[in-house]
Order: C-alpha cells, then sequence, then structure tokens
C-alpha cells in the first residue's frame, strides 16, 4: 500500500492529529505516572511532617503540614531521653544492619550452591525435589513460628548462642528459609549460562568447585545482587520472627523497636516512630542505588530460559 499523501492537509489539522496521536499513544501515560508519584509521595510527606512535628504523642493534623518544624524527635531518638520507653535506636539499628548483611550474603551462598546444583548436575529425583522446594516455599516462615520458638528453647538450654534474644539465632531462622523463591531465580539464571564454560574449564582441570567460585558467581552476579538486596529488605523489614526470637529490647532490631514506640496507646510516640523509620530507610536505599544496574538485568535475564 502506497503511504497517505498529507501534503495537502492544512497545518492545523495536522498538528491537531498529531497531538491527538501523541495523547493516544504517550500523554495517557504521563498522566498516570504523575497520579502515581502523587499517590505514593504523599505517606512520605506525612512521615517526614510527622518525624518534624514537636508534638511528643499522637498523630499531627494532616491540615496542618510543616507548619511547626523541628528536630526534637530526632534529638529524642539519638539521646534516649523519652521517660516512659527506653529509646535504643542505635543499637537497633546495628542490630538489623547486621542481622541484615549476614542473611543476606547467607542467601546468596546458600541459594547460589543449590542453583547450581540444579542446574548443572543431573541426578534421580531433580525435578521432584525442585516441585517439593516450590511448594514448601508456598507456607511462610511466620507459620512455625510456635515451633521456632520451642526449638530455639531447647537449643538454648545446650548452645546459648543459638538459643532466645540472640541474634546469631535469628539469623540462623532467617536462613531456615533462604532457598525457595530465590533458588528459583537463581536457577533460572544460572541456566542462561553455556554449559559449554563448564565444559571448557573440566578440560582444563577445574573442579566443580573452581568452576562455582572461579567463573559462574563472577557471571551471574546481577542475579546475586537482587537475591541479597531482597533478603536484606526482607530481614530489614520483619517483626514477627524478631520479636519472638529478641527479648532484651537492646537487642530489638528496628522493626521491633520502632512498634514499641506505638504499641502503647497512651504514650504512641508516632512522631518518633517517624523519625526512626525515615533514618532506617536510608541504608536501604544506598544499598539499592549501589546495586541498581544489576537489578534489572538480575530480574529479566532468569526469565530468558528455564
Amino acid at each position: 500500500m502506497s503511504a497517505i499523501d498529507t501534503s495537502n492537509v492544512p497545518l492545523t489539522n495536522r498538528a491537531k492529529a498529531h497531538r491527538v496521536k501523541w495523547w493516544r499513544e504517550v500523554g495517557w501515560r504521563h498522566c498516570v505516572g504523575v497520579v502515581a508519584v502523587l499517590y505514593s509521595i504523599f505517606p512520605l510527606v506525612f512521615a517526614v511532617n510527622m518525624a518534624l512535628s514537636p508534638g511528643k504523642t499522637g498523630v499531627p493534623d494532616a491540615s496542618k503540614l510543616f507548619q511547626q518544624v523541628t528536630g526534637d524527635q530526632f534529638v529524642t531518638l539519638f539521646t534516649n531521653n523519652r521517660p516512659e520507653t527506653q529509646v535504643h535506636f542505635l543499637n537497633w539499628l546495628a542490630n538489623t544492619v547486621i542481622v541484615g548483611i549476614f542473611t543476606a550474603i547467607g542467601t546468596v551462598l546458600m541459594g547460589g550452591a543449590a542453583a547450581y546444583a540444579f542446574s548443572r548436575f543431573r541426578y534421580k529425583g531433580r525435578r521432584t525435589t525442585l516441585t517439593a522446594l516450590l511448594i514448601i516455599q508456598m507456607f511462610p516462615q511466620m507459620l512455625a513460628f510456635v515451633a521456632v520458638f520451642l526449638l530455639l528453647k531447647s537449643l538454648g538450654e545446650v548452645i546459648p548462642i543459638l538459643g532466645q534474644d540472640s541474634l546469631v539465632a535469628l539469623i540462623c531462622v532467617y536462613l531456615g528459609g533462604a532457598l525457595g523463591v530465590n533458588t528459583f531465580l537463581m536457577y533460572g539464571f544460572f541456566n542462561t549460562v553455556p554449559i559449554s564454560l563448564d565444559e571448557a574449564a573440566k578440560i582444563d582441570g577445574a573442579t566443580h568447585a573452581q568452576i562455582f567460585w572461579g567463573i559462574i558467581l563472577r557471571l551471574v552476579a546481577p542475579v546475586l545482587a537482587v537475591v541479597g538486596l531482597l533478603s536484606f529488605i526482607s530481614s530489614f523489614s520483619e517483626y514477627i520472627i524478631a520479636k519472638l526470637v529478641l527479648t532484651t529490647p537492646t537487642k530489638w532490631t528496628v522493626a521491633v523497636g520502632l512498634y514499641s514506640l506505638v504499641a502503647n496507646d497512651r504514650y504512641a510516640a508516632w512522631g518518633l516512630f517517624a523519625a526512626g523509620a525515615l533514618i532506617a530507610a536510608i541504608p536501604v536505599l544506598a544499598l539499592f542505588l549501589f546495586l541498581q544496574r544489576y537489578i534489572v538485568s538480575g530480574l529479566t535475564a532468569g526469565a530468558v530460559k528455564g
């Protein structure tokens, strides 16, 4: 078919048609994006308003945003001078970062080893194991909190570091659910690496361990970054298991500690809660920006070949 000749169409009509076409193809997406940004940014604005409000308790009036701005909430957060409840925010933040880092590293190593085995080795029951792993992970870890409590209580009598009120025990509990979805994500990514690289390395005398640590992990760095980031975020914000394991206020994580500030209706300090939430978001945001270049490729490349 020959192209439609628009040379005789008046300029105003062509401009109008161009605007209509732009609106149908692109313009409406900008409107949806602006609405989505406004909708998502409102909670952040309200949290900043609460963090900068001078009130000790209660929720600030949303109709009076930023009318009174002060840094008292942040001072109280770091000086621990609140008489109603002891605030150990620096301890909470340090504990959370430690737990998040070690959980992320353990998740990456365990998931990577399992994904490498599923991707490269062929053995009887491989498909059944993958299916069973997926089905087990459909049940959230919190469903086993009673069993976790009894297990930690018994272990604590023999090995105190693996009992209740221990960050090591909390990390071990988180790593107990490290496989599953993470393994499947890494498994799909490992399948995109040609097996000819393994065969060439074996010809040169490399062992499976040398292939895994020296070749494969270097090539699958994007998915390792994604899994590590997701694991860090999930452990950073997890509350139920952390509250079950940790009992001493100085050993709490950020999620448990901040909840304690608003758990009492009589002394609910929403301003402190908002200030702590804003500061606690900094490590997650910094890690996200550092790993940003890996995220898109790490989430999509694994879907190329299953």
